[in-house]
């Protein structure tokens, strides 16, 4: 029998739904054929022992000399490029992800295994190709990379091109947060605002009192904040991909679609941004182009104005992003729970889902005067990592 340590070596045996057994093998001319008939028809069997016996006739037919592929091979081998195109065009994927596995194929997996046939990727080519990424990006980049091979030939599996995944480093799909999220300061943030131009710097403050993302904040309309009660009404977000250029869109998830409460000390700033900066009408964008009211802000205009600013607050380190990160934390502080700040972030998670649906907006606009009150210093500052470790061991 055509076996080693109980496994078998030439072949491969799998059980179909319907409960019969096909089998196939790779010949001598590196081609992959299934079990047939004289007749050219698919050929399974009522047991396993029978598609065994079937392959180690096949393979005595190689050792022999005597094995002559069938009438009907199976075509040429295909090129991983030209699969993973095909496997990537038959996906129905958001923009920003489909040209993130572009780039991603383009950048590290075609140079190394673009012009290999999909059955010569052997699991020591992908160890090796996967301890070279090392040396060439990033951590979180060579796991995105890793896991998009192994998805596309878990494909080539179930289409029958490969008998077996080649990828198979063990937790090479997953990677650590490649940079430690330092929030800002209060002191930090009134020093980065104050440095912005004066069209920009609510937009700031949104970003770090409200939470919000870039995406959302840049397609915020005088129509969607209400100053009467204080709530900026998130239904939608711009995105900019390669793809399809910019995008207006909503959420991914319902609780994307929120509404904030925004923290009384920032009304006046906003009354006066809608005054100065903001053209008449409800569709009119509170952050557009510089150049065009009626134009969306791209990042590279915010990033422009930003990264002086930051400097000016002794974080270079600073990202645009991180300033959703120092809201989180910054509404953490005035004691909100979990849900309650899953809410407001437009954050859902499976572990997490029940608790942010009965997240009160009532309890959002309580969030709301506590983090004005944690502006004027009425509250306690950002927890330390001693008094969040306490809370942390209160809560266990």
């Amino acid at each position: 029998m055509a076996k080693r340590n109980g496994k078998r070596y030439f072949g491969s045996v799998r059980r179909l739904p319907s409960g019969r057994y096909q089998a196939r093998y790779t010949g001598p001319d590196g081609q992959t054929y299934t079990a047939k008939t004289p007749e050219g028809k698919p050929l399974t069997f009522d047991t396993q022992g029978d598609a065994e016996a079937w392959l180690t006739l096949r393979q005595s037919e190689v050792l022999r000399g005597a094995w002559l592929p069938s009438a009907e091979p199976k075509a040429a081998p295909v090129l991983l490029r030209v699969y993973a195109d095909a496997w990537l065009a038959g996906r129905d994927l958001e923009d920003t992800t489909a040209d993130h596995y572009e780039q991603l194929l383009r950048d590290h997996i075609y140079p190394t295994f673009g012009g290999a046939p999909v059955t010569s990727v052997t699991p020591a080519a992908v160890r090796e190709w996967n301890a070279a990424l090392k040396t060439k990006t990033g951590p979180t980049q060579r796991a995105h990379a890793y896991g998009l091979l192994r998805t596309i030939m878990n494909t080539a599996v179930a289409d029958d091109v490969i008998s077996a995944n080649p990828c198979r480093v063990r937790g090479a799909g997953q990677s650590k947060r490649a940079k430690n999220i330092r929030p800002a300061t209060l002191a930090e943030l009134e020093t980065l605002v104050k440095a912005l131009p004066a069209r920009y710097r609510l937009m700031a403050l949104f970003a770090a009192w409200c939470a919000l993302r870039f995406g959302e904040l840049a397609e915020l309309r005088r129509s969607d904040v209400d100053v009467k009660n204080g709530v900026i009404r998130v239904r939608r977000g711009v995105t900019r991909t390669k793809r399809s250029g910019r995008k207006i869109k909503g959420p991914k998830s319902d609780a994307g679609k929120r509404d904030v409460a925004i923290p009384p000390h920032l009304m006046p700033m906003l009354k006066a941004h809608l005054r100065d900066h903001v053209a008449v009408g409800g569709e009119a964008l509170l952050f557009p182009a510089a150049s065009d009211p009626g134009a969306h802000m791209a990042p590279s205009t915010l990033y422009r104005v930003f990264y002086p600013a930051r400097d000016a607050a002794g974080r270079p380190d600073l990202r645009f992003h991180d300033l959703r990160h120092t809201g989180a934390v910054l509404a953490a502080a005035t004691g909100a729970t979990l849900a309650e700040l899953m809410a407001r972030l437009g954050h859902t998670t499976a572990g997490a889902a029940l608790r942010y649906q009965h997240a009160a907006q009532d309890r959002d606009r309580a969030i709301a005067d506590a983090l004005s009150k944690l502006a004027s210093g009425t509250v306690l500052p950002l927890p330390t990592e001693e008094t969040a470790k306490k809370r942390k061991e209160r809560t266990a």
